[in-house]
């Protein structure tokens, strides 16, 4: 077992601060000890504005793959920005939107929404338009209220150079966009599509991520910015 010892902050002026600590994202941790000077005082949080969570399901970008530090993955900045508690799951190299892990997911208790990510991870277009319908329709027989938003992929580096791959995400991305549009037809409104595609501008090849798909902070950064807004809109915030 490792262990290791830091100091986070030495503040001057004595007065309350809210203090977030994100734990690793690849390390699990067993035992946290926190110190604080003998006249401190320690309290609760601020109480979030909702008692229901935002679940955020798909793959190592979800999870925050390739950020500096656990607190730069986009639900982590997310969570920060809005008063709500984000329940991250993602599953590095694992969001295949298998049906099995669609029910564990609705089993969660009185979410406030659902954002569906995990198209980086699956094998091909057919799993993709197989699975996406049925994981919509599992979270929906649930939780007939939630708004379910579903993220395509940020765009790949390699398109530029690989024609082939460019119209394979293309074409991911109309199969969640028709999808999404499937359901809205049938009378669900509540089902949501945000083109990834478009959230790194661009600049993505050069400075937005490590390796033409995992985002650095910046990318972080620019995909929260993108689905902010929306999510604020859905919340009603």
């Amino acid at each position: 077992m490792t262990e290791y010892e830091a100091s986070f902050y030495d503040w001057k002026e004595k007065r309350l601060h809210h203090v977030t600590l994100n734990f690793p994202l690849y390390q699990s941790v067993e035992e946290v000890w926190i110190g604080v000077d003998q006249d401190a005082a320690v309290g609760a949080a601020a109480a979030y504005v909702s008692d229901k969570p935002v679940v955020v399901y798909g793959t190592s970008i979800t999870q925050g793959g390739c950020a500096s530090r656990p607190g730069m993955a986009y639900p982590n900045l997310l969570s920060r920005k809005i008063p709500y508690e984000f329940i991250n799951l993602g599953f590095s190299g694992s969001g295949k939107g298998e049906p099995e892990v669609a029910r564990t997911i609705a089993s969660i208790r009185n979410p406030a929404m659902f954002v569906v990510d995990y198209e980086a991870n699956v094998p091909s277009v057919e799993h993709l338009a197989e699975t996406l319908p049925i994981f919509i329709h599992i979270l929906r027989e649930r939780h007939p209220d939630a708004p379910i938003l579903v993220v395509n992929r940020i765009a790949s580096a390699m398109e530029r150079l690989d024609p082939e791959l460019h119209q394979l995400l293309i074409d991911r991305r109309n199969v969640q966009h028709t999808t999404v549009e499937r359901f809205r037809d049938a009378g669900d409104s509540n089902v949501h599509f945000l083109d990834g595609r478009t959230m790194l501008g661009d600049d993505y090849p050069e400075e937005c991520t490590v390796d033409g798909l995992h985002p650095t902070d910046l990318g972080f950064l620019l995909m929260s910015r993108s689905i902010e807004p929306v999510i604020r809109k859905l919340l009603q915030m």
